[in-house]
């Protein structure tokens, strides 16, 4: 058993690992989401780190990596705020407009379809506009106040909304010691690594390490132009929030299906308070229909798939398999995993073409 157990226990170890995270998986979001952050910001905190900064009122034998840690995580706080301080008043806009004018868009929906309707179908339209106009009028105040609907929320569903909540500050706080001794981690890992594999592992981790630094400049590239492409396409389509619709769109685009989803529903309610026929609304869901064209099949195959060494078939066909597999966190992760198991397919491949079976 002793024998078994030496020859076979990277296995197990795999294996056991593999179980605990499935085990553990409910409460892994806050820990992996932490863990991708800290990946992305380690070269800006390294960065600072080198450049010694020093916080005012702070003491001066606080070291400098946790003060350029403090310094990154306050950015990314503040990211998140002004994300949030454009995207709340922008939905507070639409859903008091939405409330406040659709009494007369049901009415005139009503009296351009009814005729038609009556003459070729014999049926007629049942809509009290009278008593949709007194709901409305009394629940549009409480449908705009968002923090009073949290209220109401948090007592039906208090121990969901905990849980949340306690999801949402532990991303912060796990995120500030992963920074922090960020190197302290890698060094520990890559003293449990056999010595004998030692020098090749280090080698692929730092091959996958390049390629995904190129994936994420790629998939910032093609999140900025998403954005221009947006907001210039609605510009052009004569919508009133074109610059801040577009800008949501194309910088939530790295989350697959919530930017262009996000997007399109806030374009097509603003179209449809601000124009007067549906007919107008057809190029706003032309523009986002083109985007998703370009974007899929045109930015993210070049831009992404040529820098992390992919081709653009194989960047489709990653990003196909991982949703097909994984749902949503498999086309969210799609790209870079496949990116890291291409680099460890082309060593299995040099040493297959470098050994005595293959000459």
């Amino acid at each position: 058993m002793t024998k078994h157990i030496t020859n076979y226990r990277g296995l197990i170890f795999l294996v056991m690992s593999l179980g605990a995270i499935y085990l553990l998986a409910p409460i892994l979001t806050p820990f992996l989401a932490a863990a991708i952050l800290a990946y992305i910001t380690n070269p800006i905190v390294d960065k600072l780190d080198q450049a010694s900064i020093k916080l005012p009122y702070v003491k001066q034998y606080t070291p400098s990596r946790s003060v350029a840690t403090i310094l990154v995580l306050l950015l990314l706080i503040l990211i998140v705020l002004l994300l949030v301080m454009i995207v709340v008043p922008l939905l507070q806009k639409e859903v008091v407009l939405i409330a406040q004018r659709l009494p007369s868009y049901l009415t005139n929906l009503r009296t351009k379809l009814d005729p038609w309707l009556l003459q070729n179908f014999g049926l007629k339209l049942n809509i009290d506009t009278a008593k949709i106009q007194a709901m409305l009028g009394k629940n549009w105040q409480s449908a705009s106040n968002f923090v009073g609907q949290a209220l109401l929320t948090l007592g039906s569903q208090g121990l969901v909304i905990v849980s949340s909540l306690i999801n949402l500050f532990l991303v912060p706080l796990v995120l500030f010691y992963l920074m922090r001794d960020w190197h302290q981690f890698l060094a520990q890992i890559e003293q449990l690594i056999p010595r004998r594999y030692i020098k090749k592992t280090l080698e692929i981790s730092h091959e996958i390490d390049a390629v995904l630094g190129e994936f994420l400049r790629g998939q910032l590239t093609v999140m900025l132009l998403m954005s221009a492409f947006y907001a210039i396409g609605l510009y052009f389509v004569g919508l009133d929030l074109a610059l801040p619709i577009g800008l949501l769109a194309g910088l939530l685009g790295f989350v697959p299906y919530l930017g262009i989803g996000l997007g399109i529903i806030l374009a097509l309610a603003s179209g449809f308070l601000q124009f007067t026929s549906l007919g107008q609304l057809i190029p706003i869901a032309i523009v986002f229909g083109l985007g998703q064209v370009i974007e899929s099949m045109i930015l993210t195959p070049n831009l992404v798939g040529d820098r992390i060494g992919l081709h653009p078939v194989a960047v489709i066909f990653a990003l196909m398999a991982g949703g097909q597999l994984f749902g949503f966190a498999g086309i969210l992760l799609a790209l870079p995993v496949t990116a890291a198991i291409a680099v460890g397919l082309r060593h299995i491949r040099h040493g297959y073409l470098a050994s005595d079976y293959y000459q």
